[in-house]
């Protein structure tokens, strides 16, 4: 039942919900693998839909992703200052990709004890909360938090000075 249900608000909504999402986050390629996950999500999860209740489930789901899309959007934001360089005419100042900060941020995890570097992955990638980590990985909360303080102060240090 859900997957018929699923699939017929698809082929009729697709390009609807597409428009909703575009429209906040300005790039439509992302809009519509947005709009493929949510329903991957709802296809492989195990949601209670009706007809009554799919399109105010979808329209939430879609406004969470943006929100999520903003957040790991920020999150380049917040460490791409700190890689701000001059290049060799001292006119134009440019900055590392963000695929190149990632690549820094992920080598200097490696330097960090395993667990230290799974809780922030966690934190960062999977936007998980200290009490979700905690939960997943069978740790005392204070642990986790501060194990993802540590690895914080890891990673900005080693983004400041390489």
């Amino acid at each position: 039942m859900n997957q018929e249900l699923l699939s017929n608000y698809y082929s009729q909504h697709r390009d609807e919900i597409a428009s909703f999402i575009a429209m906040r986050i300005t790039d439509a390629d992302d809009a519509q693998d947005m709009v493929q996950d949510i329903f991957m999500r709802l296809l492989c999860g195990k949601h209670l839909i009706s007809p009554q209740t799919i399109n105010n489930l979808i329209y939430t789901m879609a406004r969470h992703a943006v929100a999520d899309y903003y957040r790991r959007r920020h999150v380049y934001e917040e460490y791409e200052h700190y890689i701000r360089r001059q290049d060799d005419s001292d006119e134009m100042e440019s900055i590392i990709s963000a695929q190149q900060l990632m690549e820094r941020m992920e080598r200097s995890l490696t330097r960090l004890p395993e667990v230290c570097a799974t809780i922030y992955r966690l934190h960062i990638y999977e936007d998980m909360k200290v009490g979700e980590i905690a939960k997943q990985l069978t740790l005392p909360y204070k642990q986790v938090e501060n194990r993802l303080g540590q690895a914080r102060r890891h990673v900005r240090k080693q983004l400041r000075f390489g």
